[in-house]
């Protein structure tokens, strides 16, 4: 189904949006888009984060440029389509309305209140932006690019946060990775793992660069640390 999310401008977007079959209170996950909009890999991981217990919700965080993006990584014109896409996303104004559904959530029938965050590529981007402009309560970010251009915002970083990165990422170098853990591997509530062998968005399933038992690892550490922040 889909729910409406009302920003602070009076903007007004979707989000695809998955009860859990449970009548307990449980709290409500908000699951932050790749380059290729609310698509299918999306949508099943909303549901798969439903499954496990949460309000799951996957907002339309392009719907300002083009509402429905729905794109693949299976053909150079859909790449096209979503680096240009990516490039034109004001990130700022999409963590705005980040927080917008965040505070939407919260107040969901059966929501106990607390709410998490998971993105993946450029959401992993926007987990880590989300961890330090919002009131979330935890947030766990996939490969996300260019973290240590945005290095200065981890003093408002409070909450919990993990963050995933692949040894071989084609779109982030070896020493902007080191910038990053050197920067945050100190803090506490900040968890770094680094996956060996693996390139960008080796969590998709079915993508290009799929790797299953890496991913698999990184999605266990991210249902643990989500169920220790948030339930």
């Amino acid at each position: 189904m889909n729910m409406q999310i009302t920003a602070d401008d009076g903007h007004r977007f979707d989000a695809y949006a998955v009860a859990p079959d449970t009548r307990s209170r449980r709290p409500a996950l908000i699951l932050l888009q790749e380059i290729f909009g609310v698509n299918h890999e999306m949508r099943r991981l909303t549901e798969k984060y439903a499954q496990l217990g949460y309000h799951a919700v996957c907002p339309d965080l392009f719907s300002r440029l083009e509402p429905n993006i729905q794109l693949t990584d299976n053909t150079d014109e859909e790449w096209q389509q979503a680096f240009d896409y990516m490039n034109r996303f004001d990130i700022d104004r999409g963590i705005k309305d980040v927080q917008a559904c965040i505070s939407q959530v919260r107040e969901l029938p059966g929501c106990n209140g607390r709410v998490g965050a998971v993105g993946f590529c450029l959401g992993g981007k926007l987990a880590y932006l989300t961890a330090s402009r919002t009131d979330i309560d935890a947030s766990t970010g996939y490969y996300g690019v260019a973290l240590e251009t945005l290095l200065d915002e981890r003093e408002n970083i409070k909450s919990p946060l993990m963050l995933h990165f692949a040894e071989l990422d084609g779109f982030s170098s070896r020493d902007a990775r080191e910038k990053v853990f050197a920067s945050l591997a100190t803090r506490s509530h900040i968890d770094l793992h680094l996956y060996k062998g693996v390139d960008h968005a080796f969590a998709r399933h079915g993508g290009q660069n799929y790797d299953a038992q890496q991913a698999e690892i990184a999605n266990e550490r991210t249902a643990v640390f989500l169920d220790r922040a948030l339930v």
